[in-house]
């Protein structure tokens, strides 16, 4: 896969999974803007990373739930490459509880930053992806927004929205060119498993058929596929990368 002279948009690019979408598109040759909130010198140091490379990348502050800075960050980028090839929604939070101690503000602070984010940076894109009459957009949700999760009714319900939204935004662009694809993770080894006790990951591992938990670079594999000439005939789908719990 070559993505040279491609411009990539990675939110929440800075860490975990995006922190390996960012790195696994900018060495196949995309010029990676990464999208930070909070995490402001890890963002730098993979800048510093990737230009090690010999490739091309800049970090960017922008809380993606706010539709005016979603829009600094499109219009930004734009205005210093004069394009934007790949979008890739990565941006998530969780605060998880049971339904029954969760508070409002708990439910609405996740579908802000999980589903409004996506919308929000969709939206800015559309009109430029349009205009070029090409583009990728990958939205990442999760497996739980397919067969829900206890304790997480806000992130499954932002989830399973991503998937409402990107099949009919799939619909609205497919004419222009812009394919709209999600890619739904099951239980990847990152921060939000590391604290989790070896019971309750065992418990995990026995429920995946491939016996393992995925590493974020399972997921940023898939994500350059979806954003390579390779996946021009796909679009509107949920490809799930989870070791199999999920078949249908």
């Amino acid at each position: 896969m070559d993505l040279t002279n491609k411009i990539a948009i990675v939110t929440g690019g800075a860490t975990g999974i995006g922190r390996a979408i960012s790195l696994n598109l900018a060495s196949l040759g995309a010029t990676v803007v990464i999208n930070y909130h909070s995490s402001s010198q890890k963002a730098e140091n993979l800048v510093e990373e990737i230009k090690s490379m010999g490739k091309e990348a800049f970090c960017m502050k922008a809380n993606v739930a706010n539709f005016s800075e979603a829009k600094n960050l499109i219009d930004t980028t734009i205005d210093k490459y004069g394009k934007v090839d790949i979008l890739v929604n990565n941006a998530g939070i969780t605060m998880d509880t049971l339904i029954l101690r969760m508070k409002e503000e708990e439910f609405d602070k996740v579908i802000d930053v999980n589903l409004k984010g996506t919308w929000n940076c969709c939206k800015h894109v559309s009109k430029q992806m349009s205009k070029q009459r090409a583009g990728k957009i990958i939205n990442i949700s999760s497996i739980v927004g397919i067969i829900g999760n206890v304790g997480q009714t806000n992130y499954c319900a932002s989830k399973a929205g991503v998937i409402g939204l990107t099949k009919s935004l799939a619909r609205e662009l497919a004419k222009r060119n812009v394919c709209v694809n999600v890619v739904a993770p099951g239980f990847i080894e990152t921060k939000m498993t590391e604290n989790l006790s070896d019971n309750i990951k065992n418990e995990y591992i026995r429920n995946i058929p491939l016996g393992r938990l995925g590493q974020p670079e399972d997921i940023a594999n898939l994500v350059a596929f979806l954003s390579s000439h390779l996946s021009n005939y796909i679009t509107g789908q949920v490809i799930n990368c989870d070791g199999g719990i999920v078949m249908y």
